[in-house]
């Protein structure tokens, strides 16, 4: 009996990725995340200039950008729709079983993922959102309970291979996997340039932020965690501190441009 419901939600899932509409949006979804990152790395890059705080340097900041400008709060309803549709998407593949169980796990963790940036969308898009980060908060509610120390340092190490993996996935330009075979020829180097780019430039910058994470938990001091602006003012703090956060923003808005041309010609 269990078998034949684990097959027929897999059949499910299967013709649920079959919907167009479904498709299209969440394609959208990849735009939304390029216009993103875009916006971080001009913020990054403002930081680096000493034009701007590093606390504004991150999704929340570059959402409160988006917010401000007219036609803002549309946007961010698009979003928020975009978002919510990649994310379904991901629990569909994840739950297709057409792939290896790695794949499938690594589907379901961007699907949360997207989730948590629709909601943050929404936060903004009624008025709600704020641009300071409360990771520190919410790190310390962690590490209250038995055992979330441990959770803290491991949520970090987790965070650090993912820079890791970012970092290798450029480098071995990995991502053109994730391309539908006639990009490659139609986009060529550009989206290899932007790709390779992009992903080492994220990776470090989530190398930093699973190292704060790390710090916080051997310290056991909360305050040492935050979120990607702690990330870009840990690297601005460092010598020539200044150069490579410039060339992170830089990177950031690399990986945007990619994530325009990954909403086109992505392999869904």
């Amino acid at each position: 009996m269990a078998t034949k419901a684990g097959t027929a939600g897999k059949a499910a899932a299967q013709d649920a990725r079959g919907s167009k509409t479904l498709e299209m949006l969440a394609r959208a979804g990849y735009a939304v995340s390029g216009l993103l990152h875009l916006l971080v790395g001009f913020l990054a890059v403002q930081v680096a200039t000493g034009s701007a705080s590093s606390s504004e340097a991150d999704q929340s900041g570059a959402l409160s950008e988006v917010a401000q400008t007219p036609g803002g709060v549309v946007v961010l309803w698009f979003a928020v729709v975009a978002f919510v549709a990649l994310g379904v998407w991901q629990v569909l593949v994840a739950a297709s079983g057409t792939l290896e169980t790695s794949d499938r796990l690594k589907s379901a963790g961007k699907a949360v993922l997207y989730v948590a940036l629709a909601f943050l969308s929404l936060q903004f898009a009624m008025g709600s959102g704020s641009s300071s980060g409360k990771e520190e908060s919410f790190t310390a509610s962690i590490m209250s309970n038995p055992a979330g120390q441990v959770l803290v340092g491991a949520v970090g190490v987790g965070i650090v291979v993912s820079g890791i993996y970012h970092v290798v996935k450029g480098w071995r330009k990995k991502f053109l996997e994730d391309l539908r075979g006639n990009a490659r020829g139609q986009l060529g180097s550009a989206v290899v340039v932007l790709g390779r780019v992009g992903y080492i430039a994220k990776g470090v910058a989530l190398g930093v932020l699973g190292g704060l994470f790390v710090t916080a938990a051997l310290q056991s001091d909360p305050e040492k965690a935050g979120g990607l602006d702690d990330a870009f003012g840990t690297i601005a703090s460092q010598p020539f501190g200044p150069f490579l956060l410039g060339a992170v923003g830089v990177g950031f808005a690399a990986y945007g441009l990619y994530s325009f041309a990954r909403a086109r010609y992505a392999r869904m």
